[in-house]
């Protein structure tokens, strides 16, 4: 590249960026790397009113000088790598020659952006025939194009596979269609043992892949349902239910219930060919983008998987065992606070029958697991908005779905599992589950439930009551119902204008609103995981909500009050007086001895994909990273030259800091212990559990999800295990920093020996 100072014009934003940096003594190789990560990032940010469309954005950057005259060598950094993924992965934008050079310079470059784009999955593509055009120039990339093309024939396979099944059931409405997925999931979905003492565990990975499916399939029907037919009357569902139900429930072998078995046979291959094509692209086309642990090599028309980083595939394991122990952590955590403060006046919690008061009681202690991980984890306050603007008592709200949850359990999947096993028979067991409910009062027992949202509100308000509403509270009970419905015509409007925005899956928001209809699934909210139902309710689906920023605050302080209980000084969100790059508000400031540590920060929902932790990381968790550099010299800065910023940590100019620790404490698992800019990424809740020295609830200690113990025995444990401590010999910074760099907080050994155990 040619020196900017001497023969580069300053032409864009970009340029004029680089400029700056080099003439800030910046070397050539750190300048071009953060402006493309300005790039990244979504700058130059707007002026006023003036605001860059991403086009243009795009146009600017890639006929900007620092792209044209980048040196072979820089393609190979990462943000030039994720900025060319970016290129890639676009349509409007064409930078000519830009693939051919970099195939040339830089094809090791390419082919991780090309991995990195998608545009395995976009044949079509202008970029890809951009990319076929530069093959000649290294071999390489010619084999990359023989790979992609295998990639599409199987995709494009697997794609036209679902689309002829969806063909045999285009003419179903979006509840016709809900009738035969109730129908599909208590023949092959629903568990066939309730017997267990044990809570229910979060869905296993087979049930979730057929939970996606149908929602795939539900997005399908409602981008091509007339708004009408979502506007539920009892008379449609009547209609509904005596064509597609009855016929398979109570008319089997009559001539006139073969269109509903058909219908029924077609939905079975329809969800085989969505599962397949899910598996396909998770397994496989996200595996090749976003895995490095692996790469894909030719074998004649075959694809092999070939490891690669074996320790980088272990490492979501990982993660996932991660996230299977934090939720018996909360639940523990849930036990001690019931026992500490319901057990007090156990008319608290007593809802319902006296016959149900166990499995209510189990509902009640799943309502405070969620709870206090909101409140501790991710800074939700104990009142929430809902979409409609209503406050929303967060307890009541997942209490109310988890007595949803007790009541489906019981009434209809247990009750069917009861059935089945004296039957042997599907379709038998649901017959004598739908007539058992009409013999206790009439209550339905089809596979799928409906109401009007009157009734649905008269239910819930018994759920509400409390001390001072010994009746409950209509209105409460109204905005609880709001935080969990999924509307069905809103969603269908909005996919029918193809307005880019977040479908909710159906474990988020379980209440499905047909118009003045509210329809529920049993064989999803019975078995469902209802503290991810509500993390992600919040902060997936919630994400833009007012009070996002005041739960990231409430993180930091709850941090910083545990950092103070273990004899830090904290500063929360100070601002540096700095002019220039300026660093922006510095989340948490700790310090212990000769320890600063400097913590950013980040809040986010639950991942289930590579696909959707590959972007956090690239995203959120890189710019968290550069974010922390800035900062990190801010406070360092600061601590030389500003005596009044000491005072505000207690700090005499003697006893200033010599070792200097920047953390990206995020609410996701994924990507732990990962660097980013050179920071360690750590999860809030680790942190939480080092801080406490409680991670003895992260094993199970009372039996109780391993099925050891019932409820009854685990309330009256002793969960306190010494053995466990993480400070042995007492707090310390050093320690503390050993137990967070060495992820002691997962060791699984033994609690009764002293020998430490490899983290699996």
């Amino acid at each position: 590249m040619t020196d900017p100072r001497r023969g580069m014009a300053a032409t864009n934003y970009y340029d004029n960026l680089c400029v700056r940096l080099i003439g800030d003594s910046v070397p050539l190789s750190v300048a071009v790397e953060r402006v493309a990560g300005a790039y990244l990032d979504g700058k130059p940010l707007p002026v006023g009113k003036k605001k860059l469309t991403k086009k243009e954005r795009d146009s600017l950057f890639w006929s900007s000088n620092v792209v044209r005259e980048s040196p072979p060598e820089l393609w190979n950094t990462e943000a030039m790598s994720f900025a060319l993924a970016r290129y890639l992965g676009q349509e409007p934008v064409a930078a000519e020659g830009l693939v051919a050079r970099v195939a040339r310079d830089a094809p090791d470059a390419l082919i991780r952006a090309v991995r990195y784009s998608g545009l395995v999955l976009d044949p079509h593509s202008s970029r890809r025939a951009e990319l076929d055009r530069a093959a000649s120039e290294n071999e390489a990339v010619v084999e990359l194009c023989r790979v992609l093309d295998l990639f599409a024939l199987a995709h494009c396979d697997r794609v036209a596979a679902v689309e002829a099944q969806k063909e045999r059931l285009a003419e179903l409405s979006v509840f016709d269609f809900l009738i035969y997925a109730s129908l599909y999931a208590f023949e092959v979905l629903v568990p066939r043992d309730f017997k267990s003492k044990a809570p229910v565990p979060p869905a296993g990975a087979d049930l979730q892949l057929a939970w996606d499916a149908v929602n795939d399939l539900l997005a399908w029907k409602l981008a091509g349902a007339s708004m009408s037919s979502l506007k539920l009357t009892e008379d449609g569902i009547g209609n509904s239910l005596a064509r597609h139900l009855r016929p398979i429930l109570f008319e089997s072998g009559r001539v006139d219930s073969g269109e509903a078995l058909r219908n029924l046979h077609a939905f079975r291959a329809l969800m085989d060919a969505q599962i397949e094509l899910n598996e396909f692209i998770a397994r496989s086309t996200d595996a090749f983008c976003y895995d490095d642990g692996i790469r894909f090599e030719r074998r004649g028309d075959r694809l092999e998987i070939v490891e690669v980083d074996p320790a980088a595939r272990a490492a979501w394991q990982r993660d996932g065992l991660k996230l299977e122990r934090l939720h018996g952590y909360w639940f523990h955590r849930a036990i001690d606070t019931y026992v500490e403060q319901v057990a007090a006046d156990p008319a608290m919690w007593r809802i319902g029958r006296p016959e149900n008061y166990e499995a209510n009681r189990l509902a009640w202690l799943r309502a405070l697991q969620a709870q206090l991980q909101l409140r501790e984890a991710y800074g939700v306050a104990d009142e929430v908005t809902s979409d409609s603007g209503n406050a929303v008592d967060l307890f009541r709200a997942l209490l109310s779905l988890n007595l949803m949850s007790t009541f489906f359990q019981r009434d209809f999947l247990a009750a069917f599992a009861e059935c089945l096993g004296a039957s042997g028979n599907w379709i038998v067991a649901l017959q004598r589950l739908a007539m058992d409910g009409l013999r206790e009062g009439l209550q339905n027992r089809l596979p799928l439930t409906w109401s009007d949202r009157g009734s649905k509100v008269a239910n819930i308000t018994g759920w509400t009551v409390t001390a001072s509403e010994p009746a409950g509270n209509p209105r409460m009970a109204s905005a609880i119902l709001d935080f969990w419905t999924y509307d069905m015509v809103a969603t269908a409007e909005r996919l029918q204008r193809n307005e880019p925005d977040l479908q909710p899956h159906l474990f988020e928001r379980p209440v499905l609103k047909f118009g003045a209809t509210l329809v529920q699934l049993p064989w999803i909210v019975g078995l469902q995981n209802n503290s991810s139902a509500a993390i992600n309710n919040l902060r997936r689906l919630g994400a833009r909500r007012g009070q996002a920023r005041d739960e990231a605050r409430r993180i930091e302080a709850g941090l910083a009050r545990l950092l103070e209980m273990r004899g830090f000084k904290t500063l929360l969100n100070w601002k540096s007086p700095r002019d220039g790059d300026d660093p922006g508000e510095v989340d948490l400031i700790a310090t212990h001895g000769r320890h600063l540590f400097v913590i950013e920060v980040k809040s986010t929902f639950l991942r289930r994909s590579r696909r959707e932790a590959w972007l956090h990381a690239t995203n959120a968790l890189r710019k968290a990273g550069q974010q922390l550099r800035r900062k990190v010299e801010a406070v360092l800065l600061a601590f030389a030259s500003d005596p009044e910023f000491r005072a505000l940590l207690d700090l005499p100019e003697d006893r200033v800091p010599t070792h200097h620790h920047g953390w990206i404490a995020d609410t996701s698992i994924e990507c732990d212990h990962q660097r980013f800019a050179g920071f360690l990424k750590v999860s809030v809740e680790e942190l939480l559990i080092a801080l406490r020295d409680d991670r003895h609830l992260l094993n199970d200690p009372a039996g109780l999800l391993a099925g050891t113990y019932g409820v009854d025995e685990a309330l009256e444990a002793d969960t306190s295990v010494p053995g466990w401590s993480l400070y042995p010999d007492g707090f310390s910074a050093e320690r503390f920093i050993e137990v967070i760099e060495s992820e002691a907080v997962w060791d699984l050994r033994d609690s009764t020996s002293r020998a430490p155990a490899a983290c699996n």
